[in-house]
């Protein structure tokens, strides 16, 4: 009874957990498809990130490559892999991050988001770099950056190759010192192919 009891709120902590990591859709390691032909991914490295040592270190994974290679679903299978060791994940949209800390600033809540960000061991920010920055976007991303430098971990995927990412930053310094934190130590994986993505066939066809 003791047992089954422990199992019970264990599973109903990690269902909390999963709920408030905000994921979209259900990807997880398993259902991703690394025998899709011409799909370059080092399965040893996504699964040795899987343990999640880089959380327990508290340093960030870069994940880069062309649209449509799984780079979101990779970055959010390493989240569930968090959540199922206890850890507490947060996923965000890159852009719609970047609207809700410009949000916080109109209604005067920005500092109790900030702190929301702050919090989650594993922070995963998807499609970096669509869009060059503007302030005070850039300070607010590097206001994130630098608090959760060596505090908690960053999952960030970019379209951008890692030379770069420098350029979304209208300021030069900013970009540096921005960048500088979050490759320090950082686990990166490329991934390269065609997307997955693929138009349905053509009426009639």
């Amino acid at each position: 009874m003791l047992q089954d009891e422990h199992e019970r709120r264990e599973n109903k902590k990690l269902r909390s957990r999963l709920r408030k990591a905000n994921f979209r859709g259900d990807r997880t390691l398993d259902n991703f498809q690394f025998e899709v032909p011409k799909l370059k991914v080092n399965r040893s490295q996504v699964f040795d990130l899987a343990t999640c040592i880089f959380v327990e270190e508290r340093v960030n994974v870069l994940i880069v490559g062309p649209t449509g290679v799984g780079k979101s679903h990779v970055a959010q299978a390493l989240g569930h892999q968090a959540c199922m060791r206890g850890f507490d994940v947060l996923t965000f949209d890159f852009n719609k991050l970047l609207g809700h800390l410009r949000a916080g600033r109109a209604d005067g809540t920005y500092e109790r988001r900030l702190q929301n960000l702050l919090r989650p061991d594993v922070l995963i920010l998807d499609d970096f770099g669509l869009k060059p920055l503007s302030p005070p976007a850039d300070e607010d991303f590097h206001t994130l950056v630098s608090e959760r430098y060596e505090r908690g971990s960053i999952v960030l995927t970019s379209n951008l190759d890692f030379s770069e990412w420098g350029g979304v930053f209208p300021n030069p310094v900013l970009a540096s010192a921005t960048v500088d934190r979050l490759r320090d130590n950082a686990h990166r994986l490329v991934i390269e192919g065609e997307s997955f993505r693929k138009p349905k066939p053509h009426p009639g066809r």
